[in-house]
């Protein structure tokens, strides 16, 4: 089997995107594991199918590098809109695209006829514990002392269509994002495993963060992440509403403004370059 795709990042966030609108893939969650393989594969954070929809301009799916499929990202969502736009499948400054956590909005940021930018409507913030998920008891988890690994740590859950958990320090540099994140991952108050967020104020504005993504492990950025870590800082009070949030990923920044509505993001969407991989049965010919 011979598969075309093009490798896309946003912020450093880098997928397999493939353009499934006439040709559909069989066991899309085995063929991210060996894609996504950076020794063995074409290398990256997981595939991004782009499929058609019935409901919205296109439909998009993301599978991490385990395989496992996840709801929603924000870095790739950017990507697929350009994909979308400069290969001319759809040519809309504004379009819809349909996610497993619903249809998200996305507004092109256009120069010499290519997409360069975008801004996402995220949808709204989800603070409910059963909605996250995560088992911990009262109508949120806000700053909410928890020990692991008989240390304690002060966390705030947020869903942006998929589960995070957010943690503030004061150094995130030499924080030790390895040890911690895989340990909260698979802790046993996340039946869905979480992401986690690793979050230094520098003030009222800016943020910088480092993610533990659930599947993946420590990225350069995360979409979700960083609107559910800016949302934790409102939460928490370091920041404020209505206001753009700069987070400071590894790979960039994001611009994240959060309301009583929705949680908007804007930030990169780039083309790495385009392929073709032959499959075989067990990995690539």
């Amino acid at each position: 089997m011979v598969i075309n795709f093009t490798k896309m990042q946003g912020c450093g966030n880098d997928y397999i995107y493939i353009n499934c609108f006439e040709k559909q893939l069989d066991d899309p969650n085995h063929l991210a594991t060996i894609l996504s393989d950076r020794h063995y594969g074409i290398g990256g954070d997981g595939l991004v199918l782009i499929l058609p929809s019935d409901v919205a301009d296109a439909k998009m799916r993301m599978f991490n590098r385990d395989g496992s499929e996840s709801k929603m990202c924000g870095n790739a969502i950017r990507c697929v809109a350009k994909y979308l736009y400069d290969e001319h499948i759809v040519r809309k400054r504004q379009m819809s695209i349909e996610t497993p956590s619903g249809i998200k909005i996305i507004d092109a940021i256009i120069q010499d006829g290519i997409m360069k930018m975008a801004c996402v409507n995220m949808g709204r913030a989800i603070l409910t514990p059963a909605d996250i998920p995560v088992n911990l008891p009262g109508e949120h988890v806000i700053g909410r002392a928890v020990v692991l690994d008989e240390k304690e740590y002060s966390i705030t859950c947020v869903s942006m269509g998929n589960p995070h958990t957010i943690i503030f320090c004061n150094d995130v540099v030499d924080f030790p994002v390895e040890n911690v994140g895989a340990l909260f991952e698979s802790g046993a108050w996340f039946p869905e495993k979480t992401n986690v967020e690793f979050v230094q104020i520098i003030n009222e504005w800016h943020i910088k963060m480092r993610v533990w993504e659930r599947g993946c492990g420590e990225t350069f950025a995360c979409g979700t992440g960083a609107c559910a870590a800016a949302v934790a800082a409102v939460l928490n009070g370091y920041c404020q509403k209505n206001t753009d949030i700069k987070v400071e990923l590894v790979g960039g920044d994001l611009l994240i403004n959060y309301t009583d509505d929705a949680v908007m993001m804007r930030g990169d969407c780039k083309k790495v370059f385009d392929g073709t991989v032959k499959i075989k049965e067990g990995g690539i010919a």
